[in-house]
């Protein structure tokens, strides 16, 4: 805590999404495991694969968030979030196709929601992945791939 003014601030805002959002817990997880994915956020994919798991993805959903949109089992909805994680990490922003896909399953607040979530991951993924945060003993991260994150 060496910006403990910052922190504050942030813990409510982070909080909101992980804890207070609309979207349905699973499809935040795909969200944040994929982000993760492509930032080579080691420590989040540790910290969120329980969670993940908790909301009901499945160890072949872990498979299929490193291999990206196309990997063969997604449902329409889930390649759709998958692709917009992987448009706003190269594009910091979504296609029309995208949006317009994700507006059929999702209202403006969830919209607006998605787009938030992948971003505050970006966020944090800058800090942990500049300050060399380790993962904490009793978690691992297991499938992660680093090989899988976006260079575009």
């Amino acid at each position: 805590m060496r910006h403990p003014d910052l922190y504050e601030r942030f813990l409510p805002f982070g909080g909101q999404l992980l804890r207070g959002g609309r979207l349905p817990e699973r499809l935040r997880e795909l969200l944040i495991l994929r982000t993760s994915c492509n930032t080579g956020a080691r420590y989040e994919w540790g910290r969120h694969l329980p969670l993940a798991k908790a909301a009901g993805v499945t160890d072949a959903d872990v498979v299929r968030i490193t291999e990206g949109a196309e990997a063969h089992g997604w449902t329409d909805l889930e390649r759709h979030l998958i692709r917009a994680a992987d448009e706003l990490h190269s594009l910091a922003t979504l296609s029309d196709a995208t949006w317009q896909a994700l507006a059929g399953h999702f209202d403006d607040a969830e919209l607006i929601e998605i787009v938030m979530l992948v971003g505050q991951y970006h966020m944090v993924a800058f800090f942990l992945n500049t300050a060399g945060v380790e993962l904490d003993p009793g978690f691992d991260s297991t499938g992660f791939a680093e090989g899988s994150r976006s260079h575009e």
